[in-house]
């Protein structure tokens, strides 16, 4: 059983009718527990201003003639009524005695207390329980192999490891940018370091391993905090439908992307020489949404799609991977989401959500393991489109009916990260859960960003007009041409996102624009040549694609200067 984040949610806290529990078990299945004592916290029922919540208490340790149970709130909520407590609050500090008939607590015994409260905003989980001033939820170290709380342990797992810390600068992504004309002006931007091969832990052809970038992670850190963001992308049959980015492991080849790949990552991020930098991994990108939109009878299916459905290795993989991964005190786990032009559509926003569910009970995992989820990795959805919106209408019709909209229920990135948000929620991931969204590339400005709606002669004249996104079509993936640099990374920029990112290096290739031998395995995919026609997931459309691209990750100075030349918000 995974250990994760039991400490920082307390429980799981779910929207009305999901119920959850963060009880901790006895790792060693018998003698004394090594939890003091566990807290559910649920939220019963939530609308826009207020809440209702259902606490239990239960008691590992000596018996008890009263009790005091504490916490501390992230926001602004405030408890206005309670029942089987007596219940104060000072600032964000919340204390909940015992009454009179409920003061005597057995070991082993349960109590279970009710209020309700007011809010505004996320209605944030409290991180820290402690019972008599002891910490619940929390191993305590009296049985042996359990993560005891400490600096860097599960007790300080923060809410959102991007708030007030520093993000890692790759140095070798920074000399890249720096040797580029005016590179020099974003060459200090954090961004993602990709461990897309097994070779890549380790270094290879010269760049640096895990280890070293944890090393010079920590020479950045100083005395604050930091977070590292590394990219785990290297699952057997990776990314079914798209050559570019096929990996080495063949799809029957879980065992070897277990022990050759995720357990040496876990090794090292679990070496206590890192114990105090925020290890935030992206976790298998372009990987679980293929299962939902390109299998079966639909137009987009492959048959490689159909073959990792039926061997499950993605949903192994994932959830192996979260498992392991989340056991490390100080790793964040946020698993890919795609993109609106991907799963924004009806049939594909709810299986998705359940399909994450799914990977993330699997190989001992468990929704706990999963800190949160990204959206748009290393692809193109505009942030935020400001010229129209999803409810607008033309003529009579709805912004829907577009060629470009196409029925998706979402213009842009951000209104379908928080959307999103809320229906895995609502599938039974924690209430806490941040998204994170790649800002990398979808900034789109320079000479072609309109400055507002576009004629209202057709709903595709008024949505082609006001669109920032320029690309042919929202499924163009592939070094996209016209493209510029987005948001600057950055924390808490909007309700339920932990952070703005540029998970995906600006001026790493997305693919080679014709076929180039390699020993990373990557194939050519046609979305990725210029002159290519288009085939059913971008509804036959040219590609849009740069020319005399390299093979994927290779440093693509074209794209670069483009996307400098094209950022928004501007390049000062």
């Amino acid at each position: 059983m995974s250990r994760t984040r039991t400490a920082l949610l307390a429980a799981m806290a779910l929207v009305a009718g999901v119920t959850g529990t963060a009880f901790a078990a006895d790792p060693g299945g018998a003698g004394t527990a090594a939890v003091p004592c566990t807290v559910d916290y649920k939220i019963q029922n939530q609308w826009s201003t207020g809440f209702t919540a259902a606490v239990t208490l239960t008691n590992n340790s000596a018996a008890k003639s009263s009790w005091s149970l504490k916490w501390s709130y992230a926001g602004d909520q405030k408890v206005t009524s309670g029942w089987n407590a007596k219940i104060s609050q000072s600032g964000t500090a919340v204390t909940a005695a015992n009454e009179s008939y409920n003061a005597q607590l057995a070991t082993g015994a349960s109590v279970s207390f009710g209020f309700q409260g007011s809010h505004s905003g996320s209605n944030a989980i409290p991180a820290t329980f402690t019972l008599d001033g002891v910490t619940c939820n929390v191993d305590d170290g009296s049985t042996g192999p359990t993560d005891p709380p400490g600096p860097g342990g599960p007790a300080n797992r923060v809410d959102n490891p991007y708030s007030g810390a520093k993000v890692y600068v790759n140095p070798e992504w920074s000399a890249n940018a720096a040797a580029e004309p005016g590179g020099s002006r974003i060459a200090n931007q954090p961004t993602g370091v990709w461990l897309d091969r097994i070779a890549a832990i380790n270094g290879a052809g010269g760049k640096m391993g895990l280890r070293a970038h944890l090393d010079e992670a920590l020479r950045q850190k100083g005395s604050g905090e930091l977070v590292v963001q590394l990219v785990i992308y290297n699952l057997p049959g990776r990314d079914c439908s798209a050559l570019a980015s096929n990996g080495e492991l063949k799809a029957d080849e879980i065992g070897r992307y277990k022990t050759e790949y995720i357990d040496p990552i876990k090794a090292i991020l679990a070496d206590p020489k890192y114990a105090s930098l925020r290890i935030v991994t992206t976790v298998e990108i372009d990987s679980l949404p293929n299962l939902v939109t390109n299998t079966g009878s639909r137009p987009t299916a492959t048959p490689q799609c159909d073959v990792m459905k039926a061997n499950g290795n993605y949903v192994k993989g994932v959830g192996y991977a979260l498992n392991k991964l989340g056991d490390v005190p100080n790793v964040y786990n946020y698993v890919d989401a795609g993109h609106h032009g991907w799963i924004g559509w009806d049939d594909n926003f709810g299986p998705s959500a359940s399909l994450f569910k799914e990977a993330a009970s699997a190989e001992g995992a468990t929704v706990n393991d999963v800190h949160g989820f990204i959206t748009n990795t290393a692809n193109y959805s505009a942030l935020k489109e400001n010229n129209f919106s999803i409810s607008d209408n033309v003529g009579g019709k709805s912004v829907r009916e577009s060629k470009w909209v196409d029925w998706n229920r979402y213009v842009d990135e951000q209104s379908f990260a928080q959307a999103f948000r809320n229906q895995l929620v609502s599938v039974g991931f924690p209430s806490g859960i941040g998204m994170l969204i790649d800002t990398s590339r979808n900034g789109w400005g320079g000479t072609a960003r309109p400055a507002g709606p576009g004629a209202q002669t057709s709903v595709d004249t008024y949505v082609d007009g006001g669109r920032y996104d320029r690309r042919l079509h929202v499924g163009n993936w592939c070094n996209q041409s016209g493209a510029g640099l987005g948001e600057r990374p950055r924390a808490n920029p909007a309700t339920g996102i932990d952070a703005y990112v540029w998970m995906k290096p600006p001026g790493e290739s997305d693919g080679a624009s014709k076929q180039i031998p390699n020993d990373e395995g990557k194939g050519f995919d046609r979305m990725c040549d210029p002159t290519y026609t288009g085939n059913a997931r971008n509804n036959y459309n040219m590609s849009g694609a740069l020319p005399d691209a390299p093979i994927s990750g290779h440093w693509f100075s074209a794209q670069f200067r483009q996307l400098m030349q094209n950022a928004y918000p501007p390049l000062s």
